[in-house]
């Protein structure tokens, strides 16, 4: 029987791989080569890969000429940005080249084989294992049709971040407040940690009703792309004062009906927050153990978006920095009709005439007086009054039931549809907002297709790209809608009579839903929106008392929360009201 011993075994007493240089025999025949560096993030595929000469993991046939040993270099270099150039992805000290074997190699079939459509790759997948796939490493090489090697158009691309971005200037817009350097940031969330929050809110308690509203003229429902009806400039008014200038809420503040106070315009803004992408900015103002959560006047909140969430929203004309000596002074362009801030307020104009064209102010039928009047509308006024009614309701966000946090709001109803019960009692209400179509082929539009020719045989395709380009805007009217606790929300769709001028439209078209059913439609969750309200109102009821702005990141889905002076804001409208008075008394 043959005999069988042990080789001696040279444990590393450091604990690390390989031998140890301490203990090494004497006639160890590999000392002194050095050992291929190692790196945790390599992929290792296999044990040793004794034929990989191109750097990336790729097995090549050594039987190949020099020339397409040179081109599998080539792909070698096309590896991953940051990927690290050690490891299994250098080239090994270990490799073995088979020198002999070349030279004795003849090739028999001279003929040129028929070269396949993306040569080594098809479809994106390498013909090895280890290899590297742009679907699995997001770019590096891409397989198929415009691959590296034999296909069309075979140039090596870094991986492809976005449609046609070499094309695209930086968007970077400015913030809707100026920051000054004594403002002080508290906190900072971002808008996908603001989405995994929930808070169930149950039905809320009505407190008093305002205002006068008047019925919806369903004539307006009949309306087709062929029997438009042009939209008038009437002149009302309408108020929509902040929280803190609203007498009904300080009254209420002043017997502690709740802890919050605000008005829908600005909840619905907090509760769709995680859609927004244009900045906006809201003033919060810790009085005691009362928040009052306001808007400036002259802010976002008092214009409405257009195609805020397209994939190519429209765009302001940019504007030279001061600070900066290096650019050039142009001279200001005139504005175009299709700028940003051009639709903005286009469509405000839109929405505001549109809602007041849609109601009946002679009866019959009669308009309905909620329990008081206008808490707004002073004898000195000589304009008509707009129909809007005005529910002042509290919600409660506690989480338990010791818990004592209430949030009061006012909200606005715009109409009321004769024969669906007591309007003053909540029954029947309806509120009404309108989408503006400006020019399908201007920059901006968002891919819409043109409303004239597809509203009446595909409204389902024009009002599925409306819903994807201004995602933001039809959310908080919907919020709106339930927080008031209106039975309908009716969209009318308006359009310019020449695409050139933004000072004529026409209507086209109206549709009606329920808020419920069209917030399932946008995918709005109303736990979601409570469960922000709370956390920011959780987050302010920890700072001390003062004056706070959460602004809205410009260019990231970031919120911000400042402390700022007290005089912020104060300052900038005093010095408004002296030139007012400067100017009267020079009359």
């Amino acid at each position: 029987m043959a005999s069988f011993s042990l080789p001696q075994i040279n444990d590393n007493p450091e604990g690390g791989w390989g031998p140890s240089t301490s203990n090494l025999p004497a006639q160890f025949k590999f000392k002194d080569i050095p050992y291929a560096p190692y790196s945790k993030s390599d992929k290792l595929g296999r044990f040793a890969d004794w034929n990989d000469l191109s750097g990336d993991n790729r097995p090549t046939n050594l039987g190949l000429s020099a020339q397409a040993n040179a081109r599998s270099g080539a792909q070698g270099r096309g590896r991953r940005d940051g990927q690290p150039a050690f490891g299994s992805g250098t080239a090994s000290a270990f490799a073995y080249f088979h020198a002999e074997d070349e030279s004795s190699f003849s090739l028999v079939d001279s003929k040129a084989g028929t070269a396949r459509r993306g040569g080594a790759m098809t479809r994106g997948r390498t013909t090895a294992r280890g290899g590297s796939n742009y679907a699995r490493t997001g770019g590096g090489q891409r397989g198929g049709r415009g691959g590296f090697s034999g296909g069309r158009g075979g140039a090596q691309r870094g991986g492809r971040r976005g449609w046609r971005d070499w094309e695209k200037t930086g968007r970077t817009r400015e913030s809707s407040v100026a920051i000054t350097p004594d403002w002080a940031m508290l906190e900072e969330i971002e808008f996908h940690r603001l989405a995994k929050l929930r808070l169930e809110v149950d039905e809320p308690e009505d407190l008093d009703t305002y205002g006068r509203v008047f019925p919806y003229d369903k004539t307006y429902d009949r309306i087709t792309t062929r029997t438009e009806k042009p939209l008038q400039l009437l002149d009302r008014i309408k108020y929509n004062p902040t929280t803190s200038d609203d007498p009904v809420i300080q009254e209420l503040a002043s017997k502690d009906t709740a802890t919050i106070y605000t008005t829908d315009v600005i909840l619905a803004v907090l509760m769709c927050a995680p859609r927004s992408v244009y900045p906006w900015d809201i003033i919060v103002i810790r009085e005691g153990n009362k928040l009052f959560f306001d808007k400036r006047d002259g802010g976002p909140f008092d214009t409405v978006t257009v195609n805020e969430n397209a994939a190519d929203p429209p765009q302001d004309p940019t504007t030279t920095n001061p600070n900066n000596p290096n650019e050039k002074v142009t001279v200001p362009e005139t504005p175009s009709i299709n700028s940003a801030t051009s639709l903005s307020l286009e469509a405000t104009y839109i929405n505001q005439n549109f809602m007041f064209q849609t109601v009946t102010e002679t009866p019959p039928p009669p308009a309905v007086d909620f329990s008081k009047p206008n808490p707004f509308y002073g004898p000195d006024e000589t304009e008509p009054l707009a129909s809007c009614g005005y529910r002042y309701r509290v919600f409660d966000l506690g989480i338990t039931e010791d818990e004592d946090m209430r949030l009061c709001v006012r909200t606005e109803v715009d109409a009321y549809v004769p024969g669906q019960g007591n309007p003053t009692e909540g029954q029947g209400l309806l509120t009404i907002r309108a989408l503006n179509e400006f020019d399908p082929r201007a920059p901006g539009a968002g891919g819409a297709p043109d409303w004239r020719t597809k509203l009446d045989s595909q409204r389902g395709a024009v009002m599925a790209t409306e819903m994807k380009n201004n995602s933001c805007k039809l959310a908080k009217w919907t919020v709106q809608s339930v927080l008031a606790g209106a039975d309908l929300l009716k969209i009318g769709f308006i359009s310019r009579v020449n695409p050139r001028d933004n000072t004529r439209h026409v209507i086209l078209s109206t549709t009606s839903t329920r808020p419920a059913d069209f917030a399932a439609q946008l995918n709005v969750s109303l736990a979601n929106g409570w469960g922000i309200v709370r956390t920011i109102a959780d987050m302010c009821m920890k700072q001390p008392e003062g004056k706070y702005v959460l602004v809205k990141d410009p260019n990231k889905p970031v919120l911000r929360l400042y402390a700022v002076p007290a005089n912020a804001f104060t300052a900038e409208e005093e010095d408004e009201e002296a030139g007012f008075e400067g100017d009267d008394a020079e009359a």
